[in-house]
């Protein structure tokens, strides 16, 4: 019986809908035009205080605020974003959300994966599972194409992360 045991925290949420939310054409969009394109206008009124009217401080001045501009508008939205992300859930839903999840692939169920997490335990067909994708710091096993068990690498307390996601691929492969 493959099992693993973690815990699933805020972060964790945050970083994974983090990732899903840049992958975004309105992120990308959003992203280009204040690093760039915002930066690029002030530069140009930069080159033209300075060309124009020899002005040399008021050109060094807007210099600086549009690299200050291309490096902090985006960390900050960014920041809005998640915080707003952490607001839309209640505190109900945060308690049922984040704690210990275990994760059982067991011989005598083979057509599902087992989970216990604070809201309860669950059953997942594996014909209903998506797939399994490897990060740097995550293991996401997708339900559907925009929500997944996120498991954090460094907060496996049990099992062999490794070995049980091959396993939940395999399981994955043999129900599509």
């Amino acid at each position: 019986m493959f099992e693993i045991e973690y815990e699933f925290v805020e972060e964790d949420l945050i970083n994974f809908n983090t990732a899903r939310y840049m992958k975004t054409e309105v992120y990308q969009n959003d992203h280009r035009m204040n690093r760039l394109i915002v930066p690029a206008v002030m530069t140009l009124l930069s080159g033209f205080y300075y060309f124009y009217y020899q002005d040399l401080t008021t050109s060094a001045y807007i210099a600086a605020i549009a690299a200050l501009w291309s490096f902090l508008v985006p960390k900050t939205t960014l920041s809005r974003w998640q915080q707003k992300l952490i607001k839309s859930y209640t505190a109900k839903e945060k308690s049922n959300l984040f704690g210990t999840y275990q994760l059982s692939i067991d011989p005598a169920d083979p057509t599902h994966l087992l989970e216990k997490s604070p809201s309860g335990k669950h059953k997942m067909p594996w014909a209903e599972l998506v797939r399994v994708e490897y990060g740097k710091r995550y293991v996401y096993i997708y339900i559907d194409l925009t929500t997944a068990l996120v498991i954090p690498v460094d907060k496996v307390k049990k099992g062999n992360l490794e070995a049980f996601a091959e396993q939940a691929e395999k399981m994955i492969e043999r129900y599509a």
